[in-house]
């Protein structure tokens, strides 16, 4: 459950251009930036507003005043970006998304329906349709030595060739509140983190991460 196709559905983000063409997601991280500057001015000026060079915001979606969206951006319909969130760049923000109150966002890709509303960070990540982070959740995106970082899956280890990689988070995952996703961890779809976790490595779809407890299928009781 490493592969793109595996972890995402691309028929909920306009990067799906972007992510149909990797092998492993992580690989797409490195286009960001230039994809969205690229797509954003294919975007129809009667959906999308063009405030200043870089950044598009659909029409229908609410940004506060006191937000911060750095480009290049993209914003999608109905999305809410809250009070003091702090967009830096290089992220696709997809429809009806929250990023809220004090969440920190760079070059990531958001899917639609994606929540981060309070507290969040998320750094060099991808986040798959519905997946929402608890309270105060990060991803935590350069090691702590600063080498490469790799992708673990059991006793595979995968190197990615990136200094900055934060998590890829499957579709409709649910993240609890104060947990952090380490460098190069992988979300199946559909799996759940427990509150305050330090997850690493790779947690399969349909499973319950829950932290010293170990990790069990969804329908274990």
């Amino acid at each position: 459950m490493l592969k793109t196709k595996e972890l995402f559905d691309f028929s909920h983000t306009l990067a799906a251009p972007l992510l149909e063409k990797t092998e492993y997601p992580w690989e797409a991280l490195k286009d960001i930036k230039a994809f969205i500057l690229a797509l954003g001015a294919t975007l129809p000026e009667d959906e999308y507003d063009h405030p200043k060079e870089g950044v598009w915001i659909a029409k229908d979606a609410t940004v506060f005043p006191s937000a911060y969206i750095g480009a290049p951006c993209i914003i999608g319909h109905e999305t809410e970006v809250r009070q003091c969130a702090f967009i830096r760049g290089s992220a696709l923000i997809g429809n009806g998304a929250v990023v809220g109150n004090s969440t920190e966002i760079k070059n990531a890709i958001l899917f639609d329906g994606v929540q981060v509303p309070h507290f969040n960070y998320v750094g060099d990540s991808i986040l798959g349709y519905k997946a929402h982070l608890g309270a105060g959740s990060v991803t935590s995106n350069v090691k702590s030595d600063k080498t490469l970082v790799s992708v673990r899956n059991g006793q595979e280890k995968m190197e990615t060739g990136l200094k900055k990689m934060g998590a890829m988070v499957g579709d409709l995952v649910e993240v609890g509140c104060n947990s952090v996703l380490n460098p190069g961890t992988v979300i199946g779809p559909r799996s759940n983190v427990y509150p305050l976790s330090s997850v690493r490595g790779t947690v399969p779809a349909d499973h319950i991460f829950k932290g010293e407890r170990g990790l069990v299928k969804k329908t274990e009781k």
